[in-house]
Parts: C-alpha cells; structure tokens; sequence
C-alpha cells in the first residue's frame, strides 16, 4: 500500500524553530513565497546537512524553483528565516552567499568566453585568492570534464558541455552548498553517469540539493528525498525509509497448484490475499511482520508447488505519482 502524505512525512520530518547543529548546512523555518494571490511556497521547513544528497522532487509548478532561489538568495521569502552554515541569508547575504554554488535552470554563461575565462571569472567573483584561481579552475574542468575543451568559445559548445561549464561554475570556490537545478538535462548516458559519479562525489563533503525529473537519479545518488506538490512538502524520507515504503508490505507468490484462496489467508502473518490469475496471489500482511517461512511452510506440506515468492516493490515513480495525483482524487470525489 503507498503512502498517505501524512504517512509519508511522518516522523522524519517535523517542523521546529531555526537549529543549532553545527553539522546543519541549509537551515529554513516558515518559508513562503506569494506572487500577488498565488502562494508559490507554503510554510516550508528544510534541513541539510554536510555529507548528504537531496533530492527535491515535484511535478512542474510544485514550487522547486522557487525554493531553490530562495535557498540561494536570488528571491526574497516572503516569509520565514533561512540560515546557510549558521549565517543568516537575510541578514548577512553577501557572507551566506559566498558558501553557496548554484546551476539554476538555465545556466549562467557568457557566450562569448572561453570555458578557462568563464571559470577565472567566476572564481574571481567568488573571492577564490589569485594565487589559489588557476588550481580551482582546473579542478572544476577535470572534475566536470571540461579539459578538452578548455580554450572553446562556450557559444560553440554543445548543450551538454554548456551544462558541464555550468556545473563547473558551481562547484569552482568547492562551496559548502551545492544547489543543482535539473543539472542532466541535455546530457547523454555516459556523461549522465559521470555527473551522477561526480555528485556523490560532492555529496561526501559537502551538501547537495539536486532537483529533478529523473527519478531513478534520485534512488542512483541521493540520501534523502523529499517531494514537493502545490508548495508543500508532501513526502520526505531517506532512501532507505523508500525503499521499506516500495515493499508495500506486500509479497507476491506463484503456485503451481494453487490451494483455495481461504488456505493461503489462514497462514499465519496474512492479513489480504488478491489472486493475480494463473496461480500468483499477492500477499498483504501487516508492518514488521514477514509471513515468508509460514508460506513456505504452508506450501510444503500442501504440496502447493510454489516456485515463486518475490516482494512487491512500488517504483519511486508510483509514489510520486500517488502523492502528487491524491488532491486531484479528492477534489473529483468532493465535486461528485
């Protein structure tokens, strides 16, 4: 069974005032946003902390964006605090920012520059010391693949150098917060793979907040997901904690010589049975709770023939789903 949104934040995600820890990178309290009557934002809280990867997911207009400036400074809340290493964005944003590196959406290139100018400049914009500038662009191109291509016009390069430059420009002051919008798009498999290589890479010392479309990215690299829907966190969680919400509690079993479905109900540690057809049932049973060897058991001494017995496992994809469509099911059946 897929969670309820309340389910899904459970305890692991419970609002609180600003935090101490000294571990917390990205600290927000009561984050909203209005654009005139709209409420892009609703009340958020946000906690990340150095050494993990976030996923922020949500489906288009869900507020990702517009949180993700917030985080960075380049929108003002129009409500609530935010603090980045302990400093306060709103109060001190020239020091906050300074611990930030950030590829929004679309990123921010000169055209005009070759990718080795873009970094130097980027780098100096940052404060990265002269004697230190040349090291920090180099690491950013080989860690992004940019090498050969250093002394390229970045108006001549493909959409997926572009995004490579972009992510360079992000991570060249090696920034204790690293905030990555849709940083994939426009890739192909290998370099696809490379970025996800280099974002738990990151994710070891720093702390990342990646945005994005592709879910299997979030299960391939993140730490904790969270997922976003009409400004709300509606689903928050580790990958760990999903991947026990994917098993559904459920198990499907396959018999050659199916008994009646009462006998496989009457197990001990069933709790629902549904017949799939041609032998194959899946079995529901309670949290914490593993019918498993009572099955197996069972199956043995009836001579049942099994020669199946698999968890169910929801995708990420059909949580998502679940989540962000239950509004739209809830306002069919109140229009009805």
């Amino acid at each position: 069974m897929l969670p309820t949104r309340q389910a899904a934040i459970g305890q692991l995600f419970q609002p609180s005032m600003i935090s101490n820890d000294p571990a917390l990178t990205i600290c927000a309290r009561g984050l909203s946003r209005r654009f005139g009557t709209h409420v892009a934002v609703k009340t958020l809280d946000l906690d990340v902390r150095r050494g993990e990867v976030l996923g922020l997911l949500g489906p288009n207009g869900a507020g990702k964006t517009t949180t993700m400036q917030m985080l960075t400074g380049n929108l003002a809340p129009s409500a609530g605090e935010i603090r980045i290493c302990d400093i306060d964005l709103l109060e001190m944003p020239t020091r906050a920012k300074a611990c930030i590196g950030y590829l929004p959406e679309t990123p921010p290139l000169y055209r005009e520059l070759n990718v080795r100018e873009y970094l130097e400049l980027v780098a100096r914009l940052h404060r990265v010391s002269r004697t230190q500038r040349a090291s920090a662009v180099a690491v950013a191109m080989a860690r992004c693949g940019l090498a050969d291509v250093s002394r390229k016009l970045i108006g001549s390069l493909s959409k997926g150098y572009q995004q490579r430059v972009g992510i360079a420009q992000a991570i060249v002051h090696e920034p204790d917060v690293i905030i990555l919008d849709e940083p994939t798009v426009g890739l192909d498999p290998n370099q696809i793979l490379d970025i996800r290589a280099l974002i738990r890479e990151l994710g070891e010392k720093h702390s990342v907040i990646l945005s994005t479309h592709i879910l299997p990215e979030v299960e391939a690299v993140c730490d904790r997901v969270q997922i976003m829907h009409h400004g709300e966190i509606v689903f928050s969680n580790t990958i760990a904690g999903l991947r026990e919400l994917q098993s559904g509690n459920a198990m499907t079993i396959s018999l050659h010589r199916p008994p009646d479905i009462d006998a496989l109900r009457a197990v001990a540690g069933v709790a629902a049975v549904e017949a799939l057809g041609e032998g194959r049932y899946t079995i529901r049973y309670m949290p914490h709770s593993d019918p498993s060897e009572a099955l197996v058991s069972a199956a043995g001494a009836g001579d049942w023939g099994l020669y199946q017995l698999t968890p169910a496992q929801n995708s990420l994809e059909d949580v998502f789903v679940q989540l962000t469509r239950q509004d739209v099911a809830q306002q069919k059946a109140e229009a009805a």
